[in-house]
């Protein structure tokens, strides 16, 4: 069935046209969140009067069309609510991250001279309460959450939404004549910034509109579908993906109650399709091998006979079209002995993953086609609203992010840089020219990454082109590659390699430090601390083995030549990772830097002497 209305224009004429479609039908809803430890759905016609009621109360308080509203929120039904409701009187939606700190908030709507904010809590309302009195165009605060208690100049939702339903009884016709164009700014969404200040990237209703019309052509869903959202709603790709798509195919949201209850959530919601990105993946598969290890010896071998099943089949469909009728006979019978009993883990519905916001490495993605479970890898930016490429169900390549969506055409410079033009392209970063001039030149968007395009048109990026490492000895390296040979082993949880003016490279790596205290355990090894761990005799051979097997793969001008064990993970709380799950390389090397410093004057007294 696809798109309830494949020919909306703007986000409000999406909205209208998907609650009109399902007037009146009490078995079919949009959202569902847990109450009470069931998962309980919120109707259209419910949803929909909600909007209305909250569209009129920020009209009636003076919110205009192309005003700047903020949403300091986690997913909630409220989030949903609000978006619309800001949308639908023509204002500028401005999310941001729950993650953040108050001085970052209080750029943010300097910044974008926001009018209003919707926050979550009152967790998120004290950020915003400590620093109200820097914020001068900043006139009216709701909180999600019931107020307990009153709170100067404060509303809650619940508050805010009888009185909206009270200014509709007296003024029907308030939101009447409301007129929102295809190239109005529905969105300003502030980029992580993982090399300086945020920049807020302008995303029209054309360019989301015309994203959303090009994802639904390549992922099918209808509104028998249903998605399990954990991804934050501040990031543009759960925003497209997890929340629009879904909407405009009548497709169900089931929020996840947090990042931790994922796996209980699959098994409730059952959903068919689940945005995310690479990290969770790394956290199944290893949860997958550690059930096994726990199983009968007989049962070991099945799996593995399967995995191995699973991988021979996929090679022959993806090099002859088809696989042989013994292979495909073996297949079957691992279906019934292995992959359906793990796909019952997911609900046993689901029909894809999709996986952005990070590069999926190729053996991981294997990994999953072999157990018979498909991960779409696609590729996008904010600035391009944001997805460019998609693997296609029918035909996936891991290691690529697949051909270019409809609309979007792709050119690669002569540097390797990844060149995007199409209806989807930002309007422009939010007051600064500059900036947009830097990356939009001639109707091509400059992404800032390195790519080829192979002959079948799939894409494949190498790397980020700041994070090119240009040794002393002239030579260009691109990490990622090599750190996706070090994230192989189980027992690295993160990594950056560094070497950019230096003579040689090497590694910081975040070990697994459950998987380390496995070892530790079985070879009797004593360690009270995480930095008793990484500093054991036992431990650092394990990463000196991984280091050598790893260079062996590599050019002399790309071998790792020492590894730093650091004992605290990259999050985005210390600052080593932004809200999208990228880790910030400069902020690392800094922190670091005396500990990288140490390892090079000792390196170079060793090369030095040979």
């Amino acid at each position: 069935m696809g798109l309830i209305n494949p020919d909306f224009q703007t986000l409000p004429e999406l909205f209208s046209s998907v609650f009109h479609h399902f007037k009146g039908q009490e078995s079919k809803f949009p959202i569902a969140r847990k109450i009470n430890g069931v998962y309980e759905p919120i109707s259209y016609d419910a949803f929909e009067r909600d909007v209305h009621t909250l569209s009129a109360f920020l009209k009636h308080h003076g919110v205009t069309p192309k005003e700047r509203v903020a949403i300091l929120s986690e997913n909630r039904p409220g989030w949903y609510l609000s978006d619309m409701a800001i949308l639908n009187i023509g204002a500028i939606n401005v999310p941001l991250y729950p993650s953040l700190p108050a001085n970052q908030i209080e750029y943010i709507l300097n910044n974008c001279n926001a009018k209003a904010i919707i926050v979550s809590n009152m967790l998120q309302l004290g950020k915003i309460l400590s620093i109200w009195q820097n914020l001068p165009e900043l006139t009216l605060v709701v909180v999600m959450n019931r107020l307990e208690e009153a709170v100067e100049d404060v509303l809650d939702l619940n508050q805010a939404k009888a009185m909206g339903d009270k200014i509709l009884e007296e003024k029907p016709w308030l939101l009447d004549g409301t007129v929102v164009e295809p190239e109005d700014v529905a969105t300003i969404i502030y980029t992580s910034g993982t090399t300086g200040v945020p920049k807020g990237v302008m995303l029209t209703h054309r360019n989301i509109c015309e994203n959303v019309k090009s994802c639904s052509s390549v992922i099918r869903l209808d509104n028998s579908d249903c998605g399990l959202s954990f991804l934050p709603l501040s990031h543009a790709y759960e925003r497209t993906g997890g929340y629009y798509l879904l909407f405009a195919c009548g497709a169900t949201i089931y929020l996840a109650e947090s990042v931790e209850t994922i796996s209980l959530n699959m098994s409730e919601a059952r959903p068919t399709i689940i945005f995310t990105v690479p990290r969770l993946f790394d956290r199944i598969k290893m949860s997958i091998l550690k059930q096994i290890s726990t199983q009968s010896t007989i049962k070991q071998k099945i799996f593995f006979w399967a995995l191995k099943t699973g991988e021979k089949y996929h090679k022959e469909i993806n090099e002859k079209g088809r696989a042989q009728q013994l292979l495909s006979m073996q297949h079957a019978l691992a279906e019934k002995l292995v992959y359906s009993k793990i796909k019952s883990k997911f609900g046993g519905r689901l029909r894809y993953f999709v996986s952005g916001g990070a590069a999926l490495p190729q053996k991981v993605g294997e990994f999953f086609q072999a157990l018979d479970i498909r991960i779409l890898e696609g590729f996008g930016l904010t600035e391009t609203s944001p997805v460019t490429h998609v693997n296609r169900p029918e035909k996936i390549k891991y290691g690529t992010v697949g051909p270019a969506v409809n609309n979007v055409e792709v050119k690669i410079a002569e540097d390797g840089e990844i060149l995007l033009k199409g209806p989807n392209i930002m309007k422009g970063y939010w007051k600064d020219e500059a900036a947009t001039r830097e990356v939009i030149k001639d109707g091509w968007f400059y992404t800032g990454d390195i790519g080829v395009i192979d002959r079948d048109g799939y894409l494949k990026i190498t790397d980020r082109k700041k994070h090119i490492i240009v040794t002393s000895g002239g030579k260009n390296i691109a990490p990622m590659p090599i750190e996706e040979l070090i994230s192989d082993s189980p027992y690295v949880d993160q990594v950056i390699v560094i070497g950019e003016k230096r003579p040689f490279l090497i590694a910081l790596i975040v070990p697994d430090f459950n998987k380390l205290k496995e070892f530790t355990v079985a070879e009797g090894v004593v360690a009270a601390t995480n930095k008793e761990l990484i500093e054991n005799k036992a431990v650092l051979q394990i990463f000196e083995k991984l280091i050598r097997t790893v260079s062996r793969q590599l050019a002399t001008h790309e071998k790792v030549r020492k590894f730093l064990l650091v004992e605290t993970a990259f999050t985005i709380e210390n600052d080593h990772m932004t809200p999208t799950m990228k880790l910030k390389r400069k902020a690392i090397t800094v922190r670091y830097s005396a500990e990288i410093d140490k390892v090079y004057n000792t390196l170079n007294m060793v090369y030095n002497t040979e």
